[in-house]
């Protein structure tokens, strides 16, 4: 059985994935009350706009009333936004669970609000969970922006405490992370991946195109402005009229205002397009027909950790990757590890020059820029899931 929100806010929604649901899986969907449709109407944004994190990407520099929701949200929302929809979920499913029992409950947060009702669940009925963070909570890069109030963080921190004491087995996205949870008192921590769905990819060939192209796919926030890149981009353009010609930075997803005023800043507006949010299919064959693939880290405390879900499509795209961020991090160690592209602290500049100069000579040659890797099917949704699986197995 999979518990969701009927009607929640989301900066978009890709029914594509629905086929990923088994045939006979029950899919309960609950309505949610969400403080973005009030924020919506504060901030003058339309009803049907795709609501996106303010922390993250922004319109513009957020004002009084944006910096005030913010806070509103860090200090009465708790553990989240989604918070309202806690007690109206334990309600409804500690009735269900009782008439329709189940052998263990597998939460996914963020949002923490699926952690605390997971939490309550198996406080009150006695099922072992498996506590899944696709991100920290406390730890977070962003939790420290909400501006949250001495109190509110004790809250916060007892709330994780619970998860910590309650839940037979915890999940989190990275090493370095599985570290951090432990350092704070989380116990029997295991690490999985976002990883990669093949049979995505089964049908997808790369096609022709006229460009030398470089691709960045998903969010492109405040916290990952690669300037550098920018400025060696523009003396590449200034160096060579065929490069300036030939260069489309293409990117998907919403994208700061502050990365298209860097844009603007070196000169490559007509360099850049800005493409907006699509379907998932369509942007993976984006990727697999791109020269090179753009993946700037969060300029963030816990960034050794935090590795984008986008990475392991990247990988399994077999297309070179840009990393900009530490050489330390996880991130750096998987693309270190199976040769799938180069990481450069977001400092340097000649050798980064010297490795997209490189790329562009593949392609005004004709050769390819694809990349043979090492074995990356570890880092396969499946083997993912069964890795979850068996931990399931292990806790009921």
């Amino acid at each position: 059985m999979i518990y969701t929100a009927k009607n929640a806010q989301y900066p978009y929604l890709d029914n594509e994935n629905k086929k990923d649901i088994p045939d006979g899986i029950e899919v309960i969907r609950k309505p949610i009350i969400e403080p973005f449709t009030v924020f919506k109407v504060l901030t003058g944004k339309k009803k049907d706009a795709p609501m996106s994190n303010p922390l993250v990407t922004r319109d513009k520099q957020p004002g009084f009333l944006e910096n005030l929701m913010i806070w509103f949200r860090g200090n009465f929302f708790i553990p989240d936004a989604r918070a309202l929809w806690i007690k109206p979920s334990v309600r409804y499913l500690t009735k269900y669970l009782k008439s329709s029992p189940v052998d263990a409950i597998l939460s996914d947060g963020p949002p923490h609000t699926n952690t605390v009702i997971a939490c309550k669940l198996s406080s009150k009925l006695g099922i072992p969970w498996l506590a899944d963070f696709q991100d920290p909570w406390t730890q977070v890069d962003y939790y420290k922006l909400f501006k949250i109030s001495k109190w509110a963080d004790r809250i916060h921190r007892r709330m994780e405490q619970r998860v910590f004491k309650t839940a037979k087995k915890i999940t989190i996205a990275s090493p370095h992370w599985k570290r951090d949870l432990e350092s704070i008192g989380a116990k029997n921590v295991d690490v999985i991946y976002w990883g990669y769905d093949e049979s995505d990819f089964e049908l997808l060939k790369p096609s022709s195109k006229s460009k030398f192209t470089i691709v960045h796919a998903g969010i492109f926030g405040l916290d990952r402005l690669p300037e550098n890149l920018f400025k060696v981009l523009k003396e590449l353009c200034e160096d060579s009229e065929d490069f300036n010609n030939d260069l489309s930075l293409d990117l998907y997803g919403m994208v700061d205002f502050s990365i298209k005023e860097s844009l603007t800043k070196y000169g490559l507006n007509k360099n850049t397009n800005y493409n907006g949010t699509i379907p998932r299919s369509t942007i993976l064959q984006k990727l697999i027909d791109a020269d090179l693939l753009l993946l700037p880290l969060n300029k963030s405390d816990n960034i050794l950790g935090r590795i984008p879900g986008k990475l392991f499509e990247y990988l399994r795209s077999f297309v070179p990757i840009i990393c900009l961020g530490p050489k330390q991090s996880d991130v750096s160690k998987i693309i270190t590890e199976i040769n799938a592209g180069r990481v450069f602290d977001y400092e340097e500049i000649g050798i980064l020059k010297d490795f997209v100069k490189k790329k562009y000579v593949n392609y005004t040659s004709k050769n390819s820029n694809s990349i043979s890797v090492s074995d990356i099917s570890k880092y396969s949704v499946r083997n993912q899931t069964k890795k979850i699986s068996h931990l399931l197995n292990e806790i009921s």
